[in-house]
Formats: structure tokens, C-alpha cells, sequence
């Protein structure tokens, strides 16, 4: 097809290569550190700020999209951006690229788990990667809190979505829909807001090319279709095959299966009900177990949803049968991905070209634009439970009427977390050393404490 053109200058021609967006997704995929949050943040920086491959308005409507889904956000707005440039090919590679580095870290650090179980010097490390990502959480809370919180209503939006889920405990889905619903009833109090313009300067690349060529939404809209059925078909694969047998295996394609369509607000809102199946129900693991494998999956890159692969390793490595042991554990590492991420891409690219289409719906602008706003406070929250759980070794749930939340207990504050913390506040926040260094930082000083208690 012969690309159009805009004056003398070939938009086509202006968009990255499929190359260079893949070499770019495999960069946030080894990066993608700190939850949601961190990984939203990321994936803003590269492609709105930085290269303007996608422009503000765009960005913001494709994660209020994505925001709706059950599964990790992070990892389906990549997903979303992969198919916009370069259609279903483009976002099965960036939606892969997303899960592919933390998953192999987390294989290795639960076959290390399983052989060595708590090394105390790997104790230590995990420890200040932890509380590094705990500033990165609050990093992310702010730069995405400046971008879509931009009218008095958007703020008092995001101050209610955190109050009903810190203070009161209502499901995140609720949370969410209200906002939608006020969103859509008043759009002009909230799609302005969220929805506004891109900074000063040249248009985004993807803007001019589909101001240059209408269409292309369209033809990448066929793709689309059918790579979301295709992935469809993979995700019931395993099930179809496993179930008729029974065992150990069945139950794992089955459960996590299950855990794909019902994860909305990401892995801490399943986290209990997964917690409550996986140790009461089917004896996976243990409680300790499971809050060690969150931690693994907070500290690695990739979406916090990883933690179902931790507790799949272990309930593969001590199935009954034939297939036991690391190999066991291995298989079932992959399955418990497969059936988990499958979805992502059957849900994104079938929803995506409708959603595209959409993007001058004013009731539905401002519905998406609403819910961007409460996501704000939702990651308030995130920030303020993980601040709880890093910070202080115990907290105290406080019930009173309809109140129900949990308060740090004062003298149980760590202060090694509380120093390490505040380190990598300073190489974050002030000295802007970026993540990788700010990790590193962390991970060694925490370790040499450890050593020098030790010693």
C-alpha cells in the first residue's frame, strides 16, 4: 500500500520499524519494575515523553481501556501499543516481551526458593530491592497523578476511589464502575481533564500517520480479530486437553484459568481469594509460602500477577505422579503462564479496534477519563498497603462500623526498610539515577548490612 503523505514529508516513513519498537518493548520488558504503577509509568516514558511514538491523549485513552480488563494493566496497555503500531503482530510481540524477562526471573528465583529455601544473604537482597520498589510505587503515583488529575472533580474522584478502598474495603470493581458512571453522566467535567491535548511541540507519530491516512485503524482492526481469536483458542487449549484426565495438572490449567477472568485491580485484589484456594483449598503452598512468592514477584520485573507462576512451580515440583520435582515444577510454571496471559491478548485485541473507533465518543471519553482518575487513587492505595508492609514489621486491622482497614503498629517500624527506603528516595527522586542504578544501590547496601550483622 502506497503510505500517504503530509506535504513533503513521508508520516509513514516516520513511525519506528517493527525492530525498533521490539528492541524497545524487550527494554521495558527487563525494566518493568515496581507493580502497575512502575510499569504504567514506564511504558509513558518511553513512548509519550521520550520518543512520541504515541501521543498523551491516545496513551491515556488505550489504559482506560485496559483498565477495565481483568489481568495485569500494565501488560495489556503494552499490548494495546504494539498493535497500534504495528497491528497484532506488534502487540503479541509487545504483550511477550512484557512477561517473558520477569518470568524466566521468577523461574529461576522459585527453583532457588524450592532447592535452597531462605538464604539469609538472599534474604537481604530481596529486601532492598523491596524497598526500592516501594519509592518507585510513589514515583509513579505522582508523574501519573500529574498527568491525569488536572480539574477539581478528577481530584476529588481520585481522593474518593482511595478513601472507599483504604478506609472502607470496597471491591475494586465497584470503585471503578462508579467512576465510569459518573464519567459517562457528566463527560465535561472529566474528558477534558484526562483526555486534554500532548504538550507543545510536533504531534505524535502515530497521530500524523492516521491524520495522514484514516483508514489504517481499520486494516489493522482485521489483524486484530484474528489474532484475538486465535489467542482465545489457545488460552481453553490445555484445559480441553488436561481436564478429561484429572490430576494434578487439570487442576492447575483449570484454577488459573479460572484466576485469568477474575483478577480485576491486578494481583493484590486476587491475591486473597488465590491465597485462600491455593492454601486451604487445594494445598499448593503454604500461607508463608504464598507472601513469599509476592515478594519474589514484586521485586522482579514484569506484572505482580507472576506470583501465580511461583505458587504453579510449587504445586508442579511436589505433584504426585510421574512428572514431579523441577521438571513437574517446570511444566507447571508454563502452563499456569499460559492459561494466565493467554487471555491478555484474546481480551485486548478483540476490544481494542472498537475502542479506537470510539475515540470521539464524548460520554465514553469521559466514562475512561474517570476511571483514569480513580486508577489514581487506586495506586495511592497500592502505594500507602505496600508503604504498610515494607515500613512496619506488623500492623493492627482497625473495625469500627463500617470502617475496616488496617493501621501500622508505631513500634514495630523497621528502620534498616525505613533507611533503605530513603535511600533510594535520594537516587530516585533527587539524584534521578533511574532504575537500574537505584535497585543496584539498594540491593547492595541492604546486603552489606546483612553481612556486617552476620559478622
Amino acid at each position: 500500500m502506497t503510505p500517504k503523505r503530509n506535504g513533503d514529508v513521508d508520516e509513514i516513513s516516520r513511525l519506528p520499524t517493527f525492530a525498533e519498537a521490539t528492541r524497545l518493548w524487550f527494554k521495558i520488558g527487563c525494566l518493568s519494575f515496581g507493580g502497575p504503577a512502575g510499569q504504567i509509568a514506564l511504558l509513558h516514558r518511553e513512548v509519550v515523553d521520550e520518543r512520541r511514538w504515541i501521543g498523551e491523549r491516545r496513551f491515556l485513552h488505550a489504559l482506560n481501556f485496559c483498565t477495565l480488563l481483568p489481568g495485569p494493566e500494565a501488560q495489556q496497555l503494552a499490548i494495546y501499543l504494539g498493535w497500534l503500531l504495528h497491528g497484532a503482530r506488534g502487540g503479541a510481540v509487545a504483550g511477550l516481551l512484557f512477561v517473558i524477562p520477569g518470568a524466566l526471573v521468577m523461574l529461576a528465583l522459585s527453583i532457588a526458593y524450592a532447592l535452597f529455601g531462605d538464604v539469609p544473604v538472599i534474604a537481604a537482597l530481596f529486601f532492598g530491592l523491596k524497598s526500592a520498589v516501594l519509592v518507585m510505587v510513589v514515583e509513579a503515583l505522582l508523574r501519573i497523578g500529574r498527568r491525569a488529575l488536572k480539574g477539581r472533580e478528577a481530584w476529588a474522584l481520585a481522593a474518593a476511589a482511595f478513601i472507599a478502598l483504604f478506609f472502607f474495603a470496597v471491591p475494586f470493581p465497584a470503585v471503578v464502575l462508579t467512576a465510569g458512571l459518573v464519567g459517562y453522566l457528566a463527560p465535561g467535567h472529566f474528558s477534558g481533564a484526562s483526555h486534554g491535548g500532548a504538550k507543545d511541540g510536533p504531534p505524535a507519530l502515530l497521530d500524523a500517520v492516521l491524520e495522514a491516512e484514516p483508514g489504517r485503524v481499520a486494516r489493522l482492526a482485521v489483524s486484530a480479530r484474528r489474532g484475538g481469536v486465535l489467542a482465545a483458542i489457545l488460552w481453553v487449549l490445555p484445559g480441553a486437553i488436561l481436564l478429561p484426565a484429572g490430576g494434578a495438572f487439570a487442576d492447575i490449567a483449570w484454577f488459573f484459568s479460572k484466576m485469568a477472568v477474575v483478577t480485576f485491580g491486578g494481583a493484590y485484589a486476587v491475591l486473597a481469594y488465590a491465597a485462600q484456594e491455593a492454601v486451604n483449598g487445594y494445598h499448593w503452598v503454604s500461607a508463608q509460602e504464598m507472601l513469599a512468592g509476592l515478594g519474589l514477584a514484586e521485586t522482579t520485573p514484569g506484572p505482580l500477577i507472576l506470583v501465580l507462576q511461583f505458587v504453579g512451580f510449587l504445586a508442579g515440583y511436589r505433584a504426585p505422579g510421574s512428572l514431579t520435582g523441577l521438571p513437574g515444577g517446570i511444566a507447571a510454571a508454563a502452563l499456569t503462564l499460559w492459561v494466565t496471559f493467554a487471555p491478555c491478548f484474546a481480551f485486548v485485541l478483540l476490544g481494542a479496534p472498537l475502542v479506537e473507533r470510539m475515540q470521539n465518543n464524548r460520554p465514553l471519553s469521559g466514562a475512561l477519563a474517570a476511571i483514569t482518575a480513580s486508577v489514581v487513587g487506586v495506586i495511592g492505595n497500592l502505594a500507602v498497603w505496600f508503604a504498610l508492609h515494607t515500613l512496619f514489621r506488623s500492623t493492627a486491622p482497625v473495625r469500627a462500623g463500617i470502617l475496616k482497614f488496617d493501621a501500622p503498629v508505631p513500634d514495630s517500624i523497621d528502620p534498616w526498610a525505613l533507611l533503605l527506603a530513603a535511600l533510594a528516595a535520594v537516587a530516585l527522586l533527587r539524584l534521578r539515577l533511574g532504575v537500574l542504578r537505584t535497585l543496584g544501590i539498594c540491593a547492595a547496601a541492604s546486603v552489606g548490612l546483612r553481612l556486617l550483622a552476620l559478622a
